[in-house]
Order: structure tokens, then C-alpha cells, then sequence
């Protein structure tokens, strides 16, 4: 028989001749990546296999970085405007007049009025070091973008237990049997949660999503709950009631790991009401069941009585947990009472509840692993409850959002399930006590550093930062009565208060990748009019503007100079324990990137930028004491600096490149890693995996790392002392009272224990007037804005329409290709429309950040994102609606001043098809041109 001859086929063509394994930067997850090169430049990037994030997964955004490093889009050269701001008319400088442009304006000010400059940074995940800059400049207004993102979820699990979701903690994806989601973007943690899902849906888990939207996640629930936007704590708060019915709560958990049974004081009328009982070491004391007298709760054999009385000086203290149970047993709570507010069933409410119960204690378990807790008693086994929460900016983004993320971690504690097999698990350096964390800082004095670090966790009013006349000491009002617990600052309100002058003026606004003209403002177009607006003498009302970025945003035309940024394959950038680290919650772990590619540009690294400008102002954490520059550039501060003795920014690789966590500097450490995959990981011991709070295993681990720097056990706060102490305040006690106009809301949103009430949008809008919610969710093939520049991702989303329930598109009469006139108290769009009938019926919705200004990101005029995309943030305002009262009241969470962007109240009309989405503004001048029509990515010669 005769052979035939056939072709050969390589099935494996190589894509690279060489591969270097950074860290992403396409959005948080922070996933490790090999970049396959060819002749020197990007030829395909994949997963890294060996990471301990992504483990070789690897999403769109992440594989299209490839196009976000050769985008048309990057700026090229230092800018200097020589047009009026908002023109976009610039002229190409070189880096040397640059920087002695930005000193000639910054060193002024520092010798005379540090607090005249302003720093604010987007998300750019080198918080720590950039925090550090701006407290040796001295100045106390300084913040990145949590303040409009996720403080309230970030402030209220460190309040309550801690830490909190996501870049804190994890389910135990192993072991849980059911999930439980409520309003998370689907940008965030993508590729983790993405793999959670598989093992959990592979082992027969059960997913419910707590969303108005089903999109992503929510789309793959087995059950979807369509909540009423705003209306998650109540929600929350009846499933508490139904478990606390039907006695499916974890007694001996609250007993033993929480404040539950600590005494709270019944004094009426002194300055103690309401605090907790404590002895004269300090310590919460606690009822023991043996004796029957009270103990600290962290003494040896103590067991904790939950429901015990102490009479003390005629007057009867209870404990935490019986003043919980007569808050969450009352009817108000009761699915039958929220059901018609929250948009969901009573029954839905009941058999969610009663599911939760089933699984976490129907179906616990045990993992037979010895450990000692912090009263010095050691137990056989680790009891589990498979039952594991998740949320992000859905409930957060409200202006009663810290109380419903404190309410969802009550949720979780009363089950049992935070740090225990099959529950939530922390991730290293948390969990740690409110204790732990500093207050903020903010007395800035001529030529000095600040006293302190800017942000931090407030303990009481004395930590308020207040002038000595009792007004803001920050722009931003961050840490005074109008936003007490404000530990992310608060952008959105930068701008606005800088051009009002309130509390003072400043002279100079210092940004970094914050998009604050476009999407990154409520309030869009006013905040274009405030960036150009002039005063009587015909200057700027904000004198300069100092921003850096990569692309030509729309922020860029609102600069007077520009300082350009790389790429992130093109420069150093530490994922550092300091701040934003990559650990899982079996280890603790850190990353860097390194300029895997030069750029091809007049750029630098921005961080790198900012040591130049520290060691040319001369500024203290910058220099030696002969005036030389202490760190050449900011991969020389990665290695070389150290925030107290042994830790520095990288836990790994330290002295000889064998320690771990402390340890001497290495010069070598960077090229360590980079051999390590770019990435470094350290194990918590098995002893020491889940408990962790009250855990001495992982104590001592902690402390050995560096994490802390000695053991730190504490309760779990359902009952918050600190709140206590402002509500105290605005109930007249104590030295530092609220003004007046402010005493009603600190009293009635500063409840120790969660508590709901309405939007404080809802009180100043006429409900009926505008009775739909109107919400932004990111899609997860984009991440903030600058994934619609992507040549790639463009063809996922390259426009966005407004998404309208089965209710609303019928009543309006509303057809494929219809377009709609939606207004609410601040403004009016006209957009495009599109059927969903998977949405809250009386919720509308939008991809955030697709709509781009035209003249931006190098696009085409005609581009869709600037015709049929658009932004819902102009009808959104950084203040409520004027309720006459003669104030007008931040659009903000009263308790952390969050941005209360998912408060939107519209109404919608069919309108006629406009030529473009409305409203359109003129172009600006791109300095950087239009990119190609036709972009091709060449692998192979």
C-alpha cells in the first residue's frame, strides 16, 4: 500500500524569543503574567502558571494589555498649556523644564502654607509611597480614589471585624457549600471569583446573588434576588430578625470571638451611655457563667455569658447581645414589614434565610487541626460552617452604605462564619483591630513634615481633623463632623470645595490618573466649569493644575502641566504588604512589575518622578542630611527604604535574600524577585490558617513576618464603642461637639449597632417625580476608563446603552433602536435604549465609562464612544438636591463620606434619535493626534 504524502503542520508555532513575568495592571486583581517578546517588543501575554492569584488564568483586559502599551492614545512628552484650560492646547516641553516648572510652584508653598497643595491619586496602587511623599511635603490634603469606590465596604468590615471583602479576605472556595454575593462589579477580583465559582459549582454549590442587575455573576446564581437599589441593609437586617426567630445563630462563636457578651452601660444621661463596661486595665469585661461575676473577656477559663445582667450603682448594664436581639426581633425588621420597600418577598426573604441556616448548620464540620486560642486554651478541632459572603460597591456606594456593610459582617458573625472552615477568610496582614490602624494626621506647619500619616481610623472625636477654630483641616472635609470616619478621603468633594473655597482656598492640585473632568467626577460638566472658571482679577479660581497620566484622558486638557507616565510594562511598581499586596488567605504574598519593555516615548514612571521632585524640594524622606538625593529613582526606594527597622516595602528576599518579612536591605532584592516570577509568598502555618483573630499560631507568625509587631487578638465589634462615642457627642456630651445644623444626622446615623435608613437622596427628591433608580455597573471587559481606548476591548464594548426593565419599556412604548429623555433633579441625558428583563422593574442601568469626550484617547471623532456611549454622572451632583433649609448637604455617606452615586432617582421618556448622545460636548484638542483606523498586532515575521 502506498503512503501519501502530507503536509506538516507546526501546531505550536513559537510566539516569542524570550518571556518576562511581570505583574498586570489591567485591573485590581493584580494577576502575574508572561510577556512573550519578540525582537524586543510585546508580542503576547499570558497567565503565569506559578502565581498565586490567577494560577495561569488570564481575562480579556489581561491578555489586551498588549494593545494598552502600543495604544495611539499615550501621551509622548512633558506638556506645558499654552490655551485656555480645557482646550487642549499644549506645547511639548522637556522633562528638565518640567520639573523646574512643578518646583517653581510647589517650593513656595511648602515654605509658607503646605495645606495650599492638594495631592490626589487614582488608582494607582502605590499608596503607600505616594502617601508618604505627600506627608513629607507637609501637607494634609491628601487621599487616592477610595473616597468614591469602596470606603464604606473597606471602613465598616475594619470596624466591625477587622477587615473586609475582596482585597481583604476570600471565601474559602475549598470547602463552602453556598454563596452568597450582593452588588458586586464584575471588574473586581475577576479572575479569582472566576475560579471560586468553577470549584464551587464543580462540587454542586449554590450561588445567590443579591443584585438589581443580573449580569455576570449574578447571570450563573441558582437564585437571584432583584433588590430595590439602596434597600440592601433592611434586606439584610430581616434575614438577621428570621435567624435571631428561628435560633439559628452560632452562640458559642459570639460568646467566645465577639463583643456580644461584653456589658453595655445603662447610665442615662452621663458621658459613659452606651459604652461598654470596662475594668481598670481597660479591658471589656464580661459576665462568667461559672462564677457569675464579671471578667476581662480575654481571661483564661472565662465563659462568656450572653445573657447576663450586672447591677452596679442601681442601674442594670445588659450585654451587647441582648441589646442586638431587642433591636433585630422587632417587627420592623420582619419580611412582611421591609418586603414592599426592599422589592423582595417576604416568603423570597424566609427561605433565603432559612437556607442559610440549613447549610451553615445542617451541614457544619470539623477539620480535625489542633490550635490555641488567645486566652491561652487549646482546642482539638476547627469547626466549620460552609456558608461565605461577598460584596463590593453595589451596597457600598450608598449613603447608607457603611451601616449596610457593617450589617452584612453582623449577618456573617451571627452565622458563625467569618474565619472558620468553609466561611470568609481574611488575607494577610488582616485581620486587624481598629487598634491597630493610625488616626489621621493633618497639622501642617511651614517647611516641616506633617505630623503624621493623613489617613486613618478614627477612634473618637478627639482624632477629628480640626483647625483650632473647629473647621476642616483638609479640603476634602475628610475627618470633620460632616464626615467623621471618612479613612479614604473624600476626591469627589476636592474640586468642588476647592472652588468654593471651603473650607479655604488652595493654590495648587496635584493629580495622578484621576479622570476628574470625565468620569471619574459627579457632576461632570460642573466640574468642567469649575477647572476653567476665572475669578474677578480674571486668574484661575484654582490657580494650577499639576496632573500625570499615560493617555491623553479628558483630564489632560484641564492641566496647566502635564508630567507623562509610562506604560505599566515599562516601569517598576511594588504590590507591596504595605498597601495593596496580592495575598491569598493561606499566605501572605507581595509582587513588583519592572520595565519588561523601555519605553519608546519622552516618559517616566510617575513614582519615579515624584522621588526626583522630593530630592529637588528637599524634602525630608527624600534626602540625607548633606542635601544628597537619598533613593535614585523609585526602584532604588523599593529596596532600599524601610518604614521602621527590617520592613520595607517587599517582605521577600530580605539580607542575604533568605529572610522573610523582616530583615536587612538586599541590594540584590529586585532581580530576586524577578527570577521568583516577579512575586514573592510565604505560607501561613496550618496551625494558624482559620481563626485567625484569636489565633496564637497565626499571632506569632504575624509577628515574625512583620505584619505586626506584637500579638494582637481582639473581638469582633457588633456593637461599635466609637460610633458611641460620636453619637455621645451629638447628644451634648463631651469637650468636641457637632455644630448644630449636623447634630441630628450624627445622632441618627452614628447607631453602635447597623442600622437602615432610606438614601438621604430619597428625603430631598420628590419620589414621585422621579421614581426610577438609575445605577452603573463596570463591565469585566473593562476596567475604570481606560480600557475603552483598547483596540481590543473596543470590540466588546463599544457603546453602551441605558438597559430598562419589561415595566418601563412597555409603559413608554419603547422598540429596538428607541432612544430616551432621562432626567433627574441635577440634569438630563438623551441616550439609547435597550430591553432587559432581568432588572429590579423599577431600576434602569448602564456600563460605566464607556462614553468618552470626543478629542480624547486619541479616538476618532466619529468613534461610537463618543456618540452612542455616554455617562450617567451627568445627572448625578456632589450635593443633594436643596432641601430648604437654606445648606447644601453632601451627596455622600454622613458616617465616611463615601460618594453616594447609586442614590440616582430619574425619570425617562421616549424621546426622538438625537445625531449623538446628549449631552455632546465640542472636542478637544488631542496633543497626542487620532490613532489609526486600522491597528494590527504582528506576532510572527
Amino acid at each position: 500500500m502506498r503512503s501519501q504524502s502530507q503536509p506538516i503542520v507546526d501546531t505550536s508555532p513559537a510566539v516569542s524569543d524570550e518571556i518576562r513575568k511581570t505583574t498586570c495592571y489591567m485591573c485590581a486583581c493584580r494577576c502575574g503574567i508572561n510577556v512573550h517578546l519578540k525582537d524586543g517588543k510585546v508580542a503576547y501575554i499570558e497567565g503565569n502558571r506559578d502565581h498565586p492569584v490567577n494560577k495561569g488564568v488570564l481575562c480579556a483586559k489581561g491578555a489586551s494589555g498588549i494593545m494598552q502599551v502600543t495604544a495611539p492614545s499615550r501621551l509622548r512628552k512633558p506638556l506645558k498649556r499654552k490655551g485656555p484650560r480645557g482646550s487642549g492646547e499644549f506645547e511639548e516641553i522637556s522633562w528638565d523644564e518640567a520639573l523646574k516648572t512643578a518646583v517653581s510652584w510647589l517650593e513656595p508653598i511648602r515654605k509658607d502654607s503646605p495645606d495650599k497643595l492638594a495631592f490626589f491619586t487614582g488608582r494607582d496602587q502605590s499608596q503607600s509611597f505616594t502617601s508618604f511623599w505627600a506627608q513629607n511635603f507637609g501637607t494634609p490634603n491628601y487621599a487616592a480614589h477610595g473616597g468614591f469606590c469602596s470606603v464604606n465596604m473597606a471602613a465598616g468590615g475594619i470596624y466591625t471585624i477587622g477587615g473586609a471583602f475582596w482585597e481583604f479576605g476570600q471565601p474559602d472556595w475549598d470547602r463552602t457549600k453556598l454563596f452568597m454575593l450582593f452588588g458586586v462589579a464584575e471588574d473586581h477580583d475577576s479572575n479569582p471569583i472566576k475560579m471560586g465559582l468553577g470549584k464551587l459549582k464543580a462540587r454542586g454549590g449554590k450561588v445567590i446573588g443579591v443584585n438589581p442587575v443580573r449580569s455576570g455573576y449574578n447571570a450563573i446564581a441558582d437564585e437571584w434576588v432583584g433588590i430595590t437599589p439602596g434597600t440592601d441593609g433592611l434586606f439584610i437586617l430581616s434575614l438577621c430578625h428570621v435567624l435571631l426567630r428561628t435560633g439559628h445563630i452560632d452562640l458559642s462563636y459570639l460568646a467566645q470571638f465577639t463583643n456580644a457578651p461584653c456589658l453595655v452601660i445603662n447610665n442615662p444621661g452621663s458621658d459613659d451611655h452606651g459604652m461598654l463596661l470596662k475594668g481598670e486595665d481597660g479591658k471589656a469585661l464580661v459576665i462568667d457563667r461559672k462564677t457569675e461575676e464579671p471578667a476581662p473577656f480575654d481571661q483564661k477559663g472565662v465563659r462568656p455569658d450572653l445573657s447576663a445582667k450586672y447591677e452596679m450603682d442601681g442601674n442594670t448594664h445588659r450585654t451587647v447581645f441582648q441589646v442586638l436581639a431587642e433591636r433585630y426581633l422587632d417587627d420592623a425588621y420582619a419580611p412582611e414589614t421591609v418586603a414592599e420597600t426592599c422589592g423582595v418577598p417576604a416568603k423570597k426573604i424566609r427561605a433565603v434565610a432559612a437556607e442559610l441556616a440549613r447549610v451553615a448548620f445542617e451541614e457544619a464540620f470539623e477539620i480535625d487541626q489542633p490550635w490555641t486560642d488567645f486566652r491561652g486554651e487549646t482546642h482539638q478541632t476547627m469547626p466549620g460552617r460552609p456558608v461565605s459572603f461577598h460584596a463590593m460597591r453595589g451596597v457600598s456606594a450608598h449613603s447608607n452604605g457603611f451601616q449596610t456593610c457593617r450589617a452584612l459582617h453582623v449577618l456573617q458573625i451571627l452565622l458563625g462564619t467569618v474565619e472558620v472552615p468553609g466561611g470568609f477568610r481574611f488575607k494577610p496582614p488582616y485581620p486587624k483591630p481598629v487598634t491597630a490602624h493610625p488616626t489621621p494626621h493633618c497639622k501642617a506647619k511651614p517647611d516641616c513634615p506633617l505630623d503624621g500619616p493623613h489617613l486613618g481610623f478614627v477612634r473618637g472625636p478627639e482624632d477629628l481633623a480640626l483647625k483650632d477654630d473647629g473647621t476642616p483641616a483638609r479640603i476634602d472635609k475628610a475627618f470633620s463632623w460632616d464626615n467623621p470616619m471618612s479613612a479614604h478621603g473624600l476626591m469627589h468633594m476636592v474640586i468642588s470645595n476647592a472652588h468654593a473655597g471651603d473650607p479655604y482656598k488652595i493654590d495648587t492640585l496635584f493629580l495622578y490618573m484621576a479622570n476628574m473632568s470625565w468620569n471619574s467626577s459627579m457632576n461632570t460638566r460642573g466640574v468642567m466649569e469649575m477647572l476653567t472658571d476665572k475669578d474677578d482679577t480674571g486668574d484661575y479660581v484654582i490657580p494650577r493644575i499639576i496632573y500625570s497620566d499615560a493617555y491623553s484622558s479628558e483630564m489632560v486638557a484641564y492641566a496647566d502641566l502635564i508630567l507623562p507616565d509610562t506604560t505599566y510594562l515599562e516601569r517598576h511598581d511594588c504590590i507591596s504588604l504595605l498597601d495593596r499586596p496580592i495575598c491569598e488567605a493561606d499566605a501572605a504574598a507581595d509582587a513588583i512589575r519592572w520595565p519588561v519593555i523601555e519605553p519608546d516615548r519622552d516618559v517616566r514612571g510617575f513614582q519615579s518622578v515624584l522621588v526626583d521632585l522630593g530630592v529637588r524640594l528637599g524634602l525630608p524622606g527624600f534626602v540625607n542630611e548633606d542635601g544628597s538625593a537619598k533613593y535614585a529613582d523609585y526602584a532604588d526606594y523599593i529596596v532600599n527604604h524601610e518604614r521602621r527597622p527590617g520592613i520595607g516595602p517587599l517582605a521577600g528576599f530580605r539580607g542575604n535574600g533568605d529572610q522573610v518579612g523582616r530583615g536587612d536591605v538586599n541590594p540584590n532584592q529586585l532581580d530576586r524577585y524577578i527570577e521568583n516570577g516577579s512575586f514573592f509568598v510565604e505560607h501561613v502555618p496550618e496551625e494558624g490558617a482559620f481563626y485567625k483573630p484569636w489565633n496564637t499560631a497565626y499571632q506569632d507568625w504575624a509577628v515574625k513576618l512583620g505584619l505586626f509587631d506584637k500579638p494582637q487578638p481582639y473581638l469582633f465589634e457588633i456593637y461599635s464603642e466609637p460610633m458611641r462615642r460620636f453619637q455621645l457627642a451629638a447628644e451634648g456630651h463631651g469637650d468636641r461637639q457637632p455644630p448644630d445644623h449636623l447634630r441630628e444626622q450624627v445622632r441618627d446615623s452614628f447607631d453602635p449597632l447597623p442600622v437602615w435608613y432610606p438614601p438621604l437622596g430619597d428625603k430631598s427628591t420628590d419620589a414621585s417625580a422621579y421614581p426610577v433608580h438609575a445605577l452603573t455597573q463596570r463591565p469585566m471587559a473593562m476596567y475604570h476608563s481606560w480600557g475603552s481606548q483598547n483596540a481590543w476591548l473596543r470590540q466588546i464594548h463599544g457603546r453602551n446603552p441605558l438597559y430598562v426593565p419589561t415595566r418601563i419599556w412597555e409603559e413608554n412604548g419603547f422598540s429596538d433602536g428607541d432612544w430616551a429623555k432621562v432626567t433627574s433633579p441635577h440634569g438630563e441625558i438623551v441616550v439609547p435604549v435597550a430591553h432587559m428583563a432581568a432588572l429590579n422593574e423599577n431600576t434602569v442601568w448602564t456600563w460605566n465609562a464607556i462614553g468618552k469626550r470626543k478629542g480624547a484617547w486619541a479616538l476618532d471623532p466619529s468613534a461610537p464612544e463618543a456618540n452612542k456611549g455616554f455617562l450617567l454622572n451627568h445627572l448625578i451632583h456632589e450635593l443633594l438636591p436643596a432641601k430648604g433649609d437654606g445648606l447644601r448637604w453632601s451627596n455622600s455617606d454622613p458616617i465616611t463620606g463615601q460618594a453616594a452615586w447609586f442614590d440616582l432617582r430619574v425619570r425617562i421618556e421616549r424621546s426622538e434619535a438625537p445625531m449623538e448622545s446628549q449631552p455632546a460636548f465640542d472636542p478637544i484638542r488631542s496633543p497626542v493626534g487620532r490613532g489609526p483606523q486600522t491597528v494590527r498586532q504582528k506576532v510572527r515575521t
